[in-house]
This record gives structure tokens, C-alpha cells and sequence, in this order.
């Protein structure tokens, strides 16, 4: 089923019913899906054909979502780009990709102006928020036009891409993962098998519009189920507490250091109701059992935990039943992922392909129909990664008897000390219990006796207080002495993505500097 014929469908049996609000705008099913028309028809006016694409460049809004069922209906290529990142960062995408339309907020569109005369295929400008002096710039009206939309615009198959969505580049340059309207659809269906939404239903997207997490899980879900969207244009605790308390949320998708810094940000969230939530999604990490136990009583709602990929969307989900049984007595079900989805198979291989029994470890291997069709323009990494049939996703994990999968680590932030694997989570789980850490990275630097030595670095609880010699000490009891750290540094915050992941590439950049590999010898 083809992403924007679910708009068509809710704007014909609910068409009075909300399809989206951010602030105090709102609009209707029937009006989203008359502006999605005239979004299609403008795109094709503007000479992009099929299988080319469009880029976006704003935080969360209302045009975003529409702009990704727009491209669905005109069979073009949504492309978002990161709001967060640099001038460079963007000219890198937009030229890897190709982009021939790009729609910016006005925000941004002075800083796109700079770099203008390094996009040689951008041919049309719009910008979201009005004019724009120099380059020719388009504002959103003039782009839509005053003519009734066409009756129809393209016709799209569900082997066609639908978007592309470009990894953080955490491991080296950034690519663009193309997923086809079928893995799209099939996700929807299997998110929603757990999720349950209902016609009407609010669903608070906060998580940025750039990343997997709030394109299938909130956006498109709203759609595909009927529900309202409520957009935040990104993540502020205060406003997000609000949001669900105030707005009648019934979900939302957020990193788990976001539901902590919700708990820990909000004075008064002891005092707020929630009356109408009923499940928060996370990801990013495992959330502790205690962190679990106050969002539990806060929140009064159930939790999903989500593993998935740029390159898959999801592979696994905890499910709320799984959150009640580690509440009840399995707090261990916690550092799990849970169980693959519907219709996807998860496998643990070794170094030669080979699956691994129960409680080994392993990589992570995945087979699905959500699986991505591959890198833009990438066949060798396509190659790499997508072999017999299976996505191989560069994880460390093992699964147990009844099939939960535990994960250990990036396989390329495994450190080799002496030739043994010490896996940084690991460690990082042990340290995270001294009461004055708030969080801790585990990376390796090299060394010349050992090869990859173990170092800790570590953000102090506020007006907490630890030294590098208990923090080590700390350790002796639970880790073995290959495994323990020997050297830590304390950081303010350590360097995250749009979902809470620690960039452990950046971290180890500066001890690296100069080497040729990133890994040590002896």
C-alpha cells in the first residue's frame, strides 16, 4: 500500500477530523490532503521526475510531514536534511543526492544563500516561511499556485523509493539509505500491531523529522492509523511534559535520555496527570529499572522499546508486556531489546557468516521486508552490508532461549587489549552504578604495550564528586583486568545524536590523531 493513499483514505471517511496541529494552527484531513496535492502537482511542475529528488532543511513542521506524502504521490525522493549540522554537512547531501528542489524555513535560507553557488543541481528554492532576497528564491505560495489541483498526479509502485534518509556518518562519510514505499508500509503495519491507533488519537512528535524514529513511528503512523499529529518543532523537557499532560497525547517516541531528562528537568512533573497517555516509545538505550520504576509511577502509561537501523527502521521491540514482567521481578529483561518483529528474522554470525547458538556473541544479522534497497549510488557498500539476503549491521549481540536479543557494542567499538575483545558497554554498565556518574563512554586509545588501551569518559551527577583513582577502583570487583579502565576523563556532556547515541567517534578522534588505523597493535 502506497504511503499517501492512507491520507486519501482518512480524508474521505473523517475528512472534518484533525490531521495535524503545531501551536495554535491546526488543519483537517481534507485540507492536508488538498495541500499534499498541490505540494505533488508543484513538484512536478517544477520538472522533477520520478526517481529524483527533493530536499528539505527546517525543524519539525507541518510542511515537513506533508512534504514526505507529497513526494510519495508525485514519485520523487524525499531527502531531509539535519538542522543540527553544518553548511559543509548540508552541500555534502544535497550534491551526493542530487537534489533538484529544495523547500528551506526561512531561518535557514540565508545560510543555503552562502553555499547557493555549490549546489550546481538545485533549480528551485521555496522557502517555507516567505521571500527571500538573492538567488531566486520562491515563497511557498507562488510555489502551490491559485489553479485547482490536478485529479491526479503520477502513478507509483511499491518497488519505488520513497525516501532517503542519510546515516550520521558516526562510522565515516555519511549514506543515503533509500527505502522503497513497500518496506515503508510494512513497518507501518508492524509498528502498529503493538501500538494499536486509534482514529483520533494525538500523537506528539517531538524526535526530529530527519531521523527513522519520527518519520515511522509518529508521523506516518499518525496517518496510516488516523490520528492527529501534535509537532514540536524538537525537544525541550518542560514543553514536552507539558504537551503530554496538557494535550491529550496518547503517545510518543522519545530517547531514553530524553525520559530522563524529562524526570529530572520538570520540577512540578510529581504533581502533573496524564490522563490520556498511554505509550511512550523509546530508544537509543536501554533504560534502567529504577529510571523505569518513577516513569512507571509518573507517567502511568506502558513503554516499547525499539532497535532498529537507519538501513531497517525496526528490527526488534520490548514490549510493554516485557516492561511489566521486568518490573515484576525480571529486571534483566531491561538491557534487552526485545524480540524481532513481525515478519523479520534476526540471526548471530560469526566472523564467517555462521549462526552462532544461544548466548554467544556475535553481529547482528537481519532479514525483512523493511529492509532498505540499499546506499544511493553505493554498490560496494550496498554489497558489503546486504549479502545472501541479509543486512549485516555492524552490532555486537547475542540472543538468549526464548529469543530476547542483547546487545554488546558497535563491532568497530570492540576494543582489543593483548588480543582479547572487551566490549565498552560492559564496562560502561559497571560504572554507571557509582552513585555519582550520570553517564560514562567507553572507548579505546592506543597504546603501545597493550595496543588499545581502556578509557572512561565520564559525566559527574550535578554536585556530585569522583576522582579517576575510585572511579578505577570501582571497577576492580566486577571486571576482569584486561577489561578495566585505566586512565578516565571528565567531561560536561558527552557528544550525542538526534536520539541520545554517544558519538564515540568523536570522542576517540583526538587520541587517534595521526595513526593510520583505528585500532592498536602489539
Amino acid at each position: 500500500m502506497l504511503i499517501h493513499k492512507f491520507l486519501e483514505y482518512w480524508a474521505r471517511e473523517r475528512p472534518r477530523a484533525e490531521f495535524a496541529l503545531q501551536g495554535d494552527t491546526g488543519i483537517s484531513y481534507t485540507e492536508a490532503a488538498e495541500r499534499v496535492h498541490r505540494l505533488a502537482n508543484g513538484i512536478v511542475d517544477a520538472g522533477v521526475h520520478i526517481g529524483e529528488r527533493i530536499g528539505f532543511l527546517a525543524w519539525n513542521r507541518l510542511e515537513s510531514v506533508l512534504l514526505y506524502l507529497a513526494a510519495a504521490k508525485s514519485g520523487v525522493i524525499a531527502v531531509p536534511l539535519d538542522a543540527r549540522q553544518t553548511p559543509d554537512q548540508w552541500r555534502f547531501v544535497i550534491n551526493d543526492s542530487r537534489v533538484k528542489l529544495l523547500f528551506c524555513a526561512g531561518e535557514f535560507a540565508a545560510t543555503v544563500d552562502r553555499i547557493l553557488d555549490d549546489l550546481p543541481t538545485v533549480r528551485v528554492l521555496v522557502n517555507l516561511d516567505g521571500d527571500s532576497t538573492g538567488h531566486g528564491w520562491m515563497d511557498l505560495k507562488t510555489f502551490l499556485g491559485t489553479t485547482e489541483p490536478l485529479p491526479d498526479v503520477r502513478l507509483v509502485g511499491e518497488a519505488d523509493p520513497f525516501y532517503e534518509i542519510y546515516t550520521s556518518g558516526t562510522t565515516g562519510t555519511p549514506k543515503g539509505v533509500v527505502h522503497s514505499h513497500g518496506a515503508v508500509g510494512t513497518y507501518l503495519k508492524q509498528n502498529d500491531l503493538i501500538c494499536r491507533g486509534q482514529p483520533g488519537e494525538r500523537w506528539l512528535m517531538v524526535t526530529p523529522v530527519f531521523h527513522t524514529s519520527a518519520i515511522a513511528h509518529i508521523a506516518l503512523l499518525g496517518v496510516y492509523t488516523g490520528g492527529t499529529l501534535s509537532i514540536l518543532p524538537s525537544f525541550d523537557p518542560v514543553e514536552v511534559v507539558r504537551a503530554l499532560s496538557e494535550d491529550s497525547i496518547a503517545g510518543t517516541a522519545l530517547g531514553a535520555p530524553m525520559i530522563s531528562s524529562c524526570l529530572n528537568s520538570v520540577p512540578d512533573i510529581d504533581r502533573r496527570k496524564f490522563d490520556r497517555l498511554r505509550l511512550i516509545t523509546y530508544g537509543g538505550a536501554p533504560i534502567a529499572a529504577d529510571t523505569l520504576r518513577r516513569a512507571s509511577a509518573i507517567f502511568g502509561c506502558d513503554f516499547l522499546q525499539v532497535y532498529g537501523l537507519t538501513e531497517s527502521s525496526f528490527v526488534t521491540f520490548l514490549t510493554p508486556q516485557d516492561h511489566r514482567r521486568a518490573l515484576a521481578g525480571k529486571p534483566e529483561l531491561l538491557l534487552s531489546a526485545g524480540r524481532p518483529v513481525l515478519g523479520c528474522e534476526v540471526r548471530i554470525v560469526d566472523d564467517n557468516g555462521a549462526s552462532l547458538p544461544a548466548g554467544e556473541i556475535g553481529e547482528i544479522t537481519v532479514r525483512g521486508p523493511q529492509v532498505m534497497m540499499g546506499y544511493w549510488d553505493r554498490p560496494e557498500a550496498t554489497a558489503e552490508v546486504l549479502r545472501d539476503g541479509w543486512l549485516h549491521t555492524g552490532d555486537l549481540g547475542r540472543m538468549d532461549t526464548d529469543g530476547y536479543l542483547f546487545l554488546q557494542d558497535r563491532i568497530k567499538d570492540v576494543i582489543v587489549n593483548m588480543g582479547r575483545n572487551v566490549y565498552p558497554a560492559m564496562v560502561e554498565n559497571v560504572l554507571n552504578k557509582h552513585p555519582a556518574v550520570a553517564a560514562t563512554a567507553v572507548i579505546g586509545v592506543p597504546d603501545p604495550q597493550t595496543g588499545e588501551a581502556v578509557k572512561a569518559v565520564v559525566v559527574l551527577r550535578e554536585k556530585a564528586h569522583a576522582d579517576e583513582r575510585e572511579l578505577l577502583r570501582f571497577c576492580e570487583s566486577d571486571l576482569g583486568e584486561y577489561q578495566r579502565p585505566v586512565s578516565v576523563d571528565f567531561v560536561k556532556s558527552l557528544p550525542r545524536n538526534a536520539m541520545g547515541k554517544v558519538l564515540k567517534r568523536l570522542l576517540r578522534e583526538p587520541y587517534w590523531h595521526g595513526y593510520g588505523r583505528r585500532i592498536g597493535g602489539v
